[in-house]
């Protein structure tokens, strides 16, 4: 076998079409070995003896695409002191393309024997654990074009590859839970009918499946388990000798042709190798120290994301990883952003959250992560983890407090109008202060994590058992209400006050200010029973159910549609800045461009937003008083509307305030099964009265 001295960048197995680059970074190894794996189960070992600034590194004429790979390290193995190599683990590259195999959890692939945690383990891992590929980097994206969707133009569908098209009925069986299926007709239409402008993947990087749940025959299903963030996870694709990658690729083009963007959930801030008891799959043995952040004690990790570590932040080696790794993905995987797992963890350098910290500053000035779409999930399990509202400028996040307040709103809970009335404007308490505007906001009020929609409106208290943990994992305190019955009931007032509180929660994200996310299977109803934490469900109960062939799809899809729509057709409900509440200058509007009002038709007073018995109010937002221009300088204008919630039990009459419009027309009511044609509902006029039922939502339309 030749072997070439190689370069030291790019890391990772880089094919020329010639040979193969290897590329590694370890500052604890003395000495590295390249293994090449053969299928019989044999390796050959190669020593990469150059070394510059800590990269071992070599060139291999004739090393193909599809070849499996793995190092191992020779290295001191003294765990008191943060060291972990050893070279009878076989480790993956953390800048592998590819993955292939899995992890079967024998006693080999750890660093100790079992029951004896302070012994060394020296059996070889290689029979039992996954393996690097090289893969073929050449791709034809024909004239793939990356839709480029402003904020106020996006509607987010957060989905899981196999839960969203393990059921689909018109998808062929070999296809289903696969990238390929995201790039099948019948997925794609439904999203573009739907008006789905970019889809949220949970995560596809290459995750591993928890010791502990194999055991108990479950799976971890979601994703959050990371092991190669350069590599898209193998069982969504045909095979793993690189297919995943031509597999999403494909897909990705096939959603670009379709106007859809992909954004990628993204868990940059621990690995599967969990903690001091975890497996030794690739950075504990390369570089324990350098890639994870030890304890006081350096036998212990550091957790501030409850899964055992917590990757090194102010490591240089580490944060370069993370931006290799998040350029790839835009550069040559064509994905259009990333939502930020725990990303409180990020911002991590020592113990505080620090908003200016290392990572933030490197995206900041990056010119290819800098220009694609960055959402965080604004918490972690660390004190002072939960910070919604403190990410830097060039950052969205999932504003936790809408869905709180938009829940509390619709169970009833008493003093919430005026909290309600932030997060329907887009949260200027957050986002105001440092330059920022609504569209900082990533609304939702359900998502991957806790209830679905369905559940959220049918369960008072969290039916976990089938995750083995006793009921004990998941959120307790969901701010859900079950609408009397717990669970399933046949009970068709029960039924029908569930559905209207769908289309309530439905209507209220559309209508928000911010960017609305839906969760996948919501505009179905679908239920996971009462599982509000179903991360380790790789069946049924997770998997979207879609309609029947030959049956009518349910209401509620027909009325999610109306409402992405209603949406995306009027600038007012969209807006790029924040409400001024008083006549905007240059408008040529008297009236201010956003007003409140009681259900009497009268302006709220102090004292009515914290009236205890207060669950209504109307709101009017002006489309001749939007301030923004167009792209081009050109003023927008738009109808207005009057947004009418009653959030009580009881029925209740609203007036239509005088002075801010003759003529209104009901283009939306949550109370009815149906959806209106547009132009099909009755009109009101000024000082008119409207019969709102209890837990019902009513808009109007003024044509400008």
């Amino acid at each position: 076998m030749q072997v070439w001295p190689g370069q030291a960048y790019p890391l990772g197995a880089t094919y020329d079409g010639a040979g193969t680059n290897f590329a590694v970074y370890s500052e604890a190894a003395r000495r590295i070995e390249l293994c090449l794996l053969h299928d019989d189960g044999s390796e050959s070992a190669v020593e990469l003896r150059e070394t510059d600034a800590f990269v071992r590194h070599a060139y291999l004429p004739g090393v193909m695409p599809g070849q499996r790979y793995g190092f191992r390290v020779h290295g001191p193995y003294e765990p008191e002191r943060g060291r972990r190599c050893n070279a009878a683990k076989l480790l993956l590259d953390p800048y592998a393309r590819a993955i292939s195999g899995r992890v079967n959890w024998n006693e080999a692939v750890y660093g100790y024997h079992f029951g004896r945690p302070d012994s060394r383990n020296d059996l070889d891992s290689a029979p039992h654990t996954m393996s690097s590929v090289v893969v073929n980097p050449y791709f034809d994206w024909a004239n793939d074009r990356p839709p480029r969707h402003e904020y106020h133009h996006t509607v987010l569908y957060e989905a899981h590859v196999k839960g969203l098209t393990m059921r689909h009925p018109d998808l062929p069986e070999e296809l289903r839970g696969t990238y390929g299926a995201l790039a099948h007709p019948a997925v794609i239409g439904h999203l573009a009918k739907l008006g789905v402008t970019a889809l949220e993947l949970m995560p596809v990087h290459q995750f591993v499946n928890d010791h502990r749940l194999v055991n108990d025959g479950l799976s971890n299903y979601w994703g959050y388990n990371t092991i190669g963030f350069f590599a898209p996870h193998n069982g969504y694709a045909s095979g793993d000798r690189g297919q995943q990658v031509l597999e999403f690729k494909s897909a990705v083009r096939a959603l670009h042709e379709a106007g859809i963007e992909v954004i990628l959930d993204v868990v940059y801030n621990h690995t599967a190798e969990g903690n001091h008891l975890g497996p030794t799959l690739s950075f504990r043995g390369l570089d324990n120290a350098s890639y994870y952040r030890l304890a006081d004690d350096p036998r212990h990790y550091t957790d501030t994301t409850g899964t055992g570590n917590s990757l090194l932040m102010r490591s240089p080696h580490v944060l370069q990883l993370i931006m290799d790794s998040l350029r790839y993905w835009v550069t040559e995987m064509h994905v259009d952003g990333f939502r930020f797992d725990l990303a409180a963890t990020l911002a991590r350098q020592f113990h505080e959250v620090d908003r200016l910290s290392s990572f933030f500053d490197l995206v900041q000035q990056d010119p290819v992560v800098s220009q694609v779409k960055l959402i965080a999930e604004p918490w972690d399990l660390g004190e002072g983890g939960y910070q919604v509202g403190n990410f830097p400028p060039l950052w969205t996040e999932w504003n936790g407090k809408y869905r709180d307040t938009v829940r509390d709103l619709w169970r009833g809970q008493p003093r919430t109008l005026a909290e309600f009335a932030g997060r329907l404007t887009g949260s200027s308490d957050l986002y105001q202060d440092d330059g920022r505007r609504p569209l900082a906001s990533i609304n939702f009020t359900t998502c991957h994590d806790g209830f679905t929609l369905n559940d959220l409106v049918s369960y008072d208290e969290k039916h976990n058992e089938a995750n083995r943990e006793g009921n004990r994992d998941g959120e307790t305190h969901n701010r859900s209400w079950n609408c009397g019955v717990e669970g399933p009931t046949e009970d068709p007032e029960v039924v029908e006050l569930r559905e209207r509180q769908m289309r309530n929660f439905t209507a209220t994200l559309m209508l928000s200010q911010g960017v609305p996310m839906l969760s996948h299977g919501d505009e179905f109803g679908r239920t996971q029973g009462g599982n509000d934490n179903a991360y380790c469900q790789d069946n049924e109960l997770s998997w979207v159910s879609w309609p029947e062939p030959g049956k009518p799809p349910p209401s509620l899809l027909e009325f999610t549609r109306r409402m992405v729509w209603l949406r995306r057709d009027h600038p007012v409900f969209r807006r790029r800045r924040f409400f001024h509440g008083r006549p905007v200058e240059g408008t040529h509007d008297e009236l201010s461009d956003i007003a409140w009002f009681t259900p009497h038709g009268e302006e709220m007073r102090a004292r009515d937003w914290q009236a205890q018995h207060a669950r209504a109010l109307t709101v009017f937002l002006n489309g001749e008083a939007i301030s923004e221009p167009g792209t081009r300088g050109e003023r927008i204008t738009d109808d207005s509307f009057l947004l009418m919630f009653n959030a009580g039990a009881e029925p209740q009459d609203f007036t239509i305030p005088a002075g801010h419009g003759a003529q209104w027309r009901l283009v939306v009511d949550t109370a009815r099964e149906d959806v209106l044609p547009p132009g099909t509902g009755p009109q009101y006029a000024a000082g008119d009265r409207v019969a709102l039922t209890g837990r019902c939502l009513v808009v109007l339309q003024r044509p400008a």
